[in-house]
């Protein structure tokens, strides 16, 4: 019974901070035109360098710029660290952070692609891990359509651009980012090779 008190403990304190979030999505959009030059005016991206932040997960959208914040603040020393969006957070209040992650995650994603040369290995990978080397299934956080979760912290991953995919596994397996829950992208990125990061960002872009 003493194992599954940390468990529940845990899984009600995700339900409250789910519960809790308050973004003004139209308060959103009114905020939201210092983030188009980057991400588009409905989150989707036209630079494939930059994520797609439309259709994300709201939760997940106001952690990443909570931690850019905290990146700004502590000198890079902690959360997320971008030169680009400190400047872009340096001004945002709390709410104004959870308004443009209300207003952006109620966006569409749009559709990617998949190179027909990557759908085996990808699919394997993605679906299964390699036992072989300790890679755990990106399937078991992110699902079958890499559609992620809310309520536990994973990100939607399915349509996200191929560039700015393998910059983020890359930055987990060099350590350079270090915001993920328990460190779990960090050990799964560090067992990864360049063909694996390749094969795994260019079949994410057309999961579905």
């Amino acid at each position: 019974m003493k194992k599954l008190v940390l468990p529940l403990t845990l899984l009600f304190g995700l339900i409250g901070a789910a519960n809790a979030f308050d973004g003004d999505a139209e308060a959103g959009k009114a905020k939201s035109a210092t983030c188009a030059a980057c991400h588009g005016p409905d989150g989707n991206s036209p630079l494939a360098i930059y994520p797609k932040i439309a259709g994300q997960h709201a939760e997940y959208l106001y952690k990443q710029l909570t931690d850019y914040k905290l990146g700004m603040t502590s000198g890079g020393k902690e959360g997320r660290s971008n030169a680009i969006m400190f400047g872009m957070v340096a001004a945002l209040s709390d709410q104004d952070m959870k308004d443009l992650a209300a207003y952006f995650s109620s966006q569409r994603m749009t559709p990617g692609t998949t190179p027909e040369d990557v759908i085996e290995a990808g699919q394997k990978l993605y679906r299964g891990g390699d036992a072989e080397r300790g890679i755990a299934a990106c399937i078991a956080c992110h699902g079958p359509r890499g559609a992620g979760t809310s309520l536990a912290g994973f990100p939607r991953i399915g349509f996200q651009n191929a560039d700015y995919l393998k910059t983020t596994l890359e930055e987990f397996r060099a350590g350079t980012r270090a915001n993920d829950m328990n460190g779990m992208m960090r050990e799964v990125a560090k067992k990864l090779t360049d063909e694996d990061i390749r094969v795994l960002s260019q079949y994410l872009g057309g999961l579905h």
